[in-house]
């Protein structure tokens, strides 16, 4: 079963970030903290959304998303930050179920683009995304700027 996530379920949604984080050898990069996922998912103008997979009243896994905007085709996207499906509920249909979930909001509401990444070594995803249908972007360069960098560039200059 998918269903919109609720603010109980914020302990269980940051946990599992934790495991993707670990998963993509990056856990000491997890800083969410649960105050802040409950504001950016349940504030009066939330930044993100996620939806749940559960399985026997378990949760199962998740897809954490927000809105993008097409310049080129005028309107709404959507950007799956996470998709993750814990370990033992793996190969029932929860990522699909998710993915699915999120195509059918992309149809419902008129936007015309899902995308997301993937790291070059994930070869269970990047198989997974490849038997959906989804086209890699093979042309473009993925670019982010963090920490010291970011706080540089948004210094004030004289």
């Amino acid at each position: 079963m998918i269903r919109p996530a609720t603010p109980a379920d914020v302990p269980q949604i940051l946990s599992m970030i934790r495991e993707l984080a670990t998963y993509e050898k990056a856990a000491h990069e997890a800083r969410a903290t649960e105050q802040q996922l409950h504001a950016a998912l349940f504030s009066d103008h939330p930044a993100a959304f996620v939806h749940i997979a559960e399985q026997d009243g378990e949760v199962a896994g998740f897809t954490l998303w927000f809105l993008t905007f097409s310049t080129w085709r005028g309107v709404h996207g959507i950007y799956m930050e996470d998709l993750y499906v814990r370990p033992q509920h793996r190969g029932a249909g929860h990522g699909v179920a998710l993915m699915k979930e999120l195509a059918r909001i992309c149809d419902e509401r008129g936007y015309q683009r899902l995308e997301w990444s993937v790291l070059d070594w994930n070869e269970p995803s990047i198989a997974f995304y490849d038997k959906l249908g989804a086209v890699r972007q093979d042309e473009w360069l993925r670019y982010r700027m963090t920490d010291e960098p970011l706080q540089r560039l948004a210094a004030p200059r004289d």
